[in-house]
């Protein structure tokens, strides 16, 4: 399962409308090879499945990871922060041992 934190939440909500996405469209989360330490998360809007998603909803967000992906994302949770640090979407994932400097990338 993947949680969405409340901040995560109101920006998900936020961007959905700001964008005009289609009725039923959902977070898509994905993990893919690259960046300085290994992989690299995915995180972008989808309003179509594909075979072998996930589907959980948490928080009354829906987020669809794909079955390889998943395996990397357990008990992830996705969080949201606007501070002087940067701002954007951060994984929290108990799965890493180690990420980078810019939580864009980790490795298992």
């Amino acid at each position: 399962m993947i949680k969405v934190s409340d901040s995560a939440k109101e920006q998900v909500s936020k961007l959905l409308q700001e964008e005009s996405r289609p009725s039923g469209s959902f977070v898509r989360v994905g993990v893919e090879g690259g960046g300085c330490s290994g992989l690299m998360y995915q995180l972008n809007f989808d309003h179509e499945m594909k075979e072998g998603d996930q589907v959980f909803e948490d928080n009354g967000v829906k987020v669809v990871v794909d079955k390889r992906s998943f395996l990397y994302l357990v008990g992830t949770e996705l969080e949201y922060t606007g501070g002087l640090n940067g701002k954007g979407f951060v994984f929290k994932n108990p799965n890493a041992s180690r990420t980078c400097g810019c939580g864009e990338s980790f490795s298992i």
